[in-house]
């Protein structure tokens, strides 16, 4: 028995020989077109633009775009020769030219085909033969009236295929860059946007996401005019996902703290909180500390890398004390630890974006002990540039690298007076 030869697909000679040099005319068409403000918008300058440059190869000449509503798909919007056809109209989902379009993804029939009802194509005003492609995960349908010219069925289902996919493309483009601005908003709202005059403090902080936003965030709360508390965390992960969490860290943590709730009482808050919470960023490490203008710190260390103090004398305390990261267990307790400043004192806060990024040749860490001796280098300048001092030394450090986790730097220096240097060291 002979075997039938499969018949090759060919597309219009106006779109070009191959289904590679149609999605990229469809794919340039696209990138002309103007973003909508949503989804229908842009679906919308989509269809018009079809019309006008894909008419004569593929026989478009008008058409309807159907938004999916309540389990049926409502006439939203005309195009072309359909332009003047009222909107509004609705189709059952179980209308089975819209099953076989959802199912395929593209159909081209005409008003003879099995399970077309010809009186709702006509209230619709769809033409003897028509195609239509489902875009949008089947959100949204767009129809198209054809010419009685047009090509083969075969061969305008290949080219409509095309089209579906280099549509639905830019469609997952733009809620892409939707979901990055969402993210952007987020970080932006949560990072502090100046530096608080508090005493003699000199205060400064910068944080630097891997990606376009990043899990890390740092706060000021100026609670009375003799209190100031100081806030870093590290959300598991990168981008929109740990955005969300560390903003939830954020509103948990003002909330908190403002309505003069205990350090350690608001830590547990929040970590009950971030245990229910259905992210994919579960975890969170954060460390709180309140600063008194005397220079006394009651601090929580919930798994945070340790934050240091560099001591005028060149010793090192590390601030290590209250419980485990934060989302690990709902019944998790926190201790509060206490330390103090004194002139001459530097208190870093940071992220292990920062002693965890490697070097560009060796894979080694940047490691606690390289921060420590950094900062006991620039101790004496001012806060911001120690902040950009050791910025610049990861940097250096990683090389060409991209660094695989955000990085985050606060710095609270307490400068020391000429008079200070003549007073006996304090005892700590």
């Amino acid at each position: 028995m002979a075997k039938t030869k499969a018949r090759s697909v060919s597309l219009p000679a106006t779109l070009g020989s191959t289904p590679k040099s149609l999605f990229r005319r469809v794919e340039k068409t696209l990138g002309t077109i103007e973003r909508g403000a949503d989804i229908l918008a842009t679906i919308r300058n989509v269809a018009d633009h079809m019309v006008r440059d894909f008419r004569e190869p593929l026989g478009m000449v008008g058409g309807r775009i159907y938004q999916l509503r309540d389990n049926e798909y409502e006439l939203v919007h005309t195009f072309g020769s359909a332009s003047s056809h009222p909107v509004g109209i609705r189709v059952p989902r179980t209308y089975a030219a819209i099953e076989a379009l959802v199912d395929s993804g593209v159909v081209v029939m005409d008003l003879a085909a099995p399970g077309v009802d010809p009186e709702l194509e006509a209230r619709l005003g769809t033409h003897a033969r028509f195609a239509a492609i489902a875009v949008a995960d089947g959100e949204y349908l767009v129809s198209f009236d054809l010419a009685p010219s047009s090509g083969s069925t075969e061969d305008l289902r290949a080219s409509l295929n095309i089209v579906r996919l280099a549509i639905n493309q830019k469609l997952r483009q733009e809620r892409f860059e939707e979901i990055l601005q969402d993210a952007r908003r987020i970080q932006s709202s949560i990072l502090p946007k100046r530096v608080p005059r508090y005493a003699d403090f000199d205060i400064a902080g910068d944080s630097r996401p891997t990606e376009v936003v990043g899990g890390d965030f740092f706060d000021y709360i100026p609670l009375t005019p003799e209190l100031v508390d100081l806030a870093i965390a590290d959300a598991s992960g990168h981008g929109l996902p740990a955005a969300l969490q560390v903003r939830d860290v954020y509103v948990g943590l003002r909330m908190g703290l403002t309505r003069d709730f205990k350090i350690s009482r608001t830590i547990e808050r929040l970590n009950a909180i971030i245990n229910r919470s259905k992210l994919a960023t579960k975890f969170v490490s954060l460390f709180v500390a309140e600063l008194e203008t005397s220079g006394n710190i009651i601090y929580v260390n919930a798994g945070h890398v340790p934050p240091f103090i560099v001591r005028a004398t060149g010793e090192v305390e590390f601030l290590r004390e209250g419980g485990m990261v934060l989302g690990v267990s709902p019944e998790a307790t926190y201790l509060r630890g206490f330390a103090r400043l004194h002139p001459g004192d530097v208190l870093v806060l940071y992220t292990d974006g920062i002693t965890e990024c490697r070097h560009h040749r060796t894979d080694e860490e940047f490691g606690l002990a390289r921060l420590v001796r950094l900062v006991r280098r620039h101790a004496d300048q001012p806060a911001a540039e120690i902040v950009n001092a050791i910025f610049q030394a990861a940097a250096s450090f990683a090389g060409h690298a991209v660094p695989d986790d955000d990085q985050t730097v606060v710095v609270i220096r307490w400068p020391q007076r000429p008079d200070d240097s003549l007073a006996p060291s304090p005892t700590h």
